[in-house]
């Protein structure tokens, strides 16, 4: 199963029935377990730690534009972990001087009027925070940050390959693979809560040159070089 909000409803539900998780924030923060090691009782899973990686992207993002006056975050208010995300972001911008808006939208409408109000802001630069309903939305929120010439970083390879500019996090595949390792070894016996929570080994960060050349957006040499796969 995966999601973290997903997750708790499970664990809330039924103390028997074995659950395997993907989740996108620290396990333990969230509160799904009470050890990494030893998760304990019917749970355990995956965590890509989407959330606490929040502050890596915009020091990226700020490694793109280094001259950014209007950043604009765009958070989904109504996930469990928003509070985090929001504190993690604002507290990884002033450490680096960086002044940020926060937007909010949790619908498809939300995220139109969302990009209304980067216009008018004349945003330099923007973050698209992890959550699972910004990734059904993967199309329109490439194709309107392409529309309004806005450079954006995400949480996920899809949305690079989907021709937005640059993403940076953990493998989404390795992620689903551990899942179904963890799956098979449960149907032959094993706990979920003798089996450790999984934590990434591995990040990607992405970069499309196409949508970087469209959008007339110069990439520094020192992410060119440290990226993991440029798009044509």
């Amino acid at each position: 199963m995966g999601g973290d909000t997903t997750a708790l409803a499970a664990k809330a539900a039924t103390a028997t029935i074995p659950i395997v998780f993907a989740g996108g924030t620290d396990p333990l923060r969230s509160g799904l377990v009470t050890s990494l090691q030893r998760p304990g009782g019917n749970i355990t899973g995956v965590s890509t730690l989407l959330v606490e990686t929040e502050a890596k992207r915009l020091g990226l993002l700020r490694e793109l534009r280094p001259n950014a006056t209007t950043t604009v975050v765009l958070v989904n208010p109504d996930i469990s972990f928003a509070e985090i995300q929001v504190s993690d972001i604002q507290t990884a911008a002033h450490s680096i001087r960086e002044e940020i808006t926060v937007l909010n939208a949790s619908t498809v409408r939300d995220i139109d009027q969302a990009f209304a109000k980067l216009v008018q802001m004349h945003a330099d630069a923007l973050l698209v925070a992890s959550d699972p309903f910004f990734f059904t939305r993967t199309a329109q929120l490439v194709v309107l940050a392409a529309r309004h010439v806005i450079p954006t970083m995400y949480s996920r390879r899809e949305f690079t390959v989907a021709g937005g500019l640059m993403s940076y996090g953990a493998s989404q595949t390795d992620a689903y693979r551990l899942l179904g390792v963890y799956a098979a070894r449960i149907l032959k016996g094993e706990k979920p809560g003798d089996l450790p929570i999984q934590l990434p080994t591995k990040y990607e960060l992405v970069i499309n040159v196409s949508t970087a050349r469209v959008l007339g957006v110069e990439i520094p040499p020192t992410l060119l070089a440290r990226a993991d796969e440029l798009i044509e």
